[in-house]
């Protein structure tokens, strides 16, 4: 399976060392995960959906795009790559937070421990992504109200619970 696939916004990434960066994080993040399950996994256990994770980010990665060039249009400093890779990288500590136990996927026990956002910046950090991206992971949920969010932070947070407050209201 291609990252590029799954993730089709990650080819907008301009800068090529954060690319390859963004890549490595989605690789390590999908060990132990078959394609067929990657594809299945929920993007939130909170309430009954179909939504996957995968279709979660890619809409969360759309909505940041187009907001973060709306933006920019009208004189704002957004940096596009850091946006885009922070988006797609935002729920990426869920391929930790959850695994499968039989035809289920459930809340893991590390996931347990330490939510999501969390974990999610750990491993940004471990691959060496610039502390803005790790700001855009760990601040997006309710962790980062207790930190300074940068423009991109506050954009991929406001698209991520435009997404969850919409499906939750089907």
């Amino acid at each position: 399976m291609r990252i590029n696939e799954l993730f089709p916004y990650i080819g907008k990434i301009e800068s090529e060392s954060l690319r390859n960066k963004t890549e490595k994080v989605i690789e390590y993040a999908l060990r132990g995960w078959n394609e067929k399950d990657i594809k299945n996994i929920p993007f939130t256990l909170l309430v009954e959906t179909e939504i996957n994770l995968i279709d979660h980010i890619n809409t969360v990665t759309e909505l940041s795009y187009s907001i973060g060039l709306i933006m920019k249009k009208r004189g704002f400093k957004i940096n596009m790559d850091y946006l885009i890779a922070g988006a797609i990288l935002h729920d990426i500590g869920k391929f930790i937070e959850y695994e499968k136990k039989g035809d289920k996927i459930v809340q893991s026990y590390p996931g347990k421990l330490v939510r999501h956002p969390v974990s999610g910046a750990g491993i940004a950090m471990r691959f060496d992504l610039p502390v803005e991206i790790v700001n855009i992971i760990a601040a997006h949920s309710k962790e980062g109200e207790f930190v300074k969010r940068t423009p991109e932070a506050i954009i991929v947070h406001h698209c991520d619970f435009i997404h969850f407050e919409n499906v939750k209201a089907l």
